[in-house]
């Protein structure tokens, strides 16, 4: 099926062998025993977070290496029929770590973007995520860093890295930039756990044009209409750690609250987030909607054009895309049954 992927972290796409390939090129101080317990994922998985640390600190040096991994990813979405991607990168961590500047590191992965258009049709829009561990200011200079550095592949700001301690209020000044300048916003709430008012923190104070994960929202009910009534599109990951790691194995895809959003009506669209550190791939995430969270083929169908709906394309075509994929999701749906 066509599809888009717009909650997606590029740093949690990376190949085992290119990890390696970089870390050796790099001089990384990391073990081979290090990397190889990256891509292991236990019945009770652990986050990535420490990861993507450690991507930052040691592994990831250059603009060329975002150039490859960007390119890597968007070659690996175009094997599963994924029309479109919408992925973070957080620039915070390798600024600190090399002498890198935003416009050095923003070119090369918008030259991995450009090669991928060319060579797979795919196309794709970088957004720049705040790191809410580091201090707020780094935020705010996020924001100008982008709009110093305008590119019409770079639309908006999106805010990643632990929620726990660092609600979304913390980033008011760096999302009111970004809306002053034009730009389009999204933010993940309501992940770990954290209480559904980060949830509605987000759309009231950040005013975000969409919400990443936003899991919390089903304990306020009030909160849940005015998201459907809104048509508020929120990116879900069936692969989100912290579900798979706090309840039970027999019962997590019965209490994960994928299962309820979609049926009491909000727009949910699935995504892969981190997906080689997940596990998982586009395709894989599709059937997760089916065989975990009980969900049908009329259901993926609204999804897709939830995410369609919910992507930072133009509206023109956003119309053109939902019109021809529908059709081409009906006539796969009318192979499928007459097979």
């Amino acid at each position: 099926m066509p599809k888009v992927d717009i909650h997606c972290h590029l740093m949690g796409t990376i190949r085992k062998e290119t990890m390696e390939q970089l870390a050796a090129k790099n001089s990384a101080d990391v073990s081979q025993e290090e990397v190889e317990s990256y891509y292991i994922r236990g019945e009770k998985p652990v986050g990535v977070l420490h990861i993507l640390r450690q991507l930052e600190r040691e592994i990831l040096k250059t603009p060329d290496d975002l150039r490859r991994i960007t390119y890597e990813y968007l070659e690996d979405c175009a094997k599963h029929n994924v029309r479109h991607t919408e992925f973070f990168y957080n620039f915070t961590g390798l600024m600190n770590h090399t002498d890198n500047s935003y416009g050095e590191l923003q070119a090369g992965l918008l030259t991995g973007i450009a090669d991928a258009r060319t060579d797979f049709g795919i196309s794709s829009h970088l957004i720049p995520a705040i790191d809410r561990e580091a201090d707020p200011q780094f935020a705010v200079q996020l924001v100008e860093n982008i709009i110093q550095n305008r590119d019409d592949d770079v639309l908006g700001i999106g805010i990643d890295y632990s929620e726990i301690k660092y609600p979304p209020e913390l980033f008011h000044d760096a999302y009111k930039l970004a809306r002053e300048a034009g730009l389009k916003t999204t933010a993940h709430a309501g992940e770990f756990g954290t209480p559904w008012t980060n949830v509605q923190t987000a759309l009231d104070d950040l005013q975000v044009d969409r919400l990443d994960h936003a899991y919390t929202i089903l304990d306020n009910p009030e909160l849940t209409q005015r998201c459907i009534d809104e048509r508020m599109v929120i990116t879900v990951v069936p692969t989100n750690s912290y579900y798979l790691r706090t309840l039970a194995p027999e019962e997590w895809a019965q209490k994960h609250p994928i299962r309820s959003m979609g049926k009491a009506g909000l727009l949910i669209h699935p995504n892969t987030d981190d997906p080689t550190f997940h596990l998982t791939d586009p395709t894989n995430v599709w059937v997760s909607m089916v065989e975990h969270f009980g969900y049908d083929m009329a259901d993926l169908r609204t999804f897709m054009l939830n995410g369609i709906e919910g992507s930072w394309v133009d509206q023109s075509t956003k119309d053109e895309w939902a019109k021809n994929w529908a059709a081409e999701f009906d006539q796969l749906r009318g192979q499928e049954f007459t097979a």
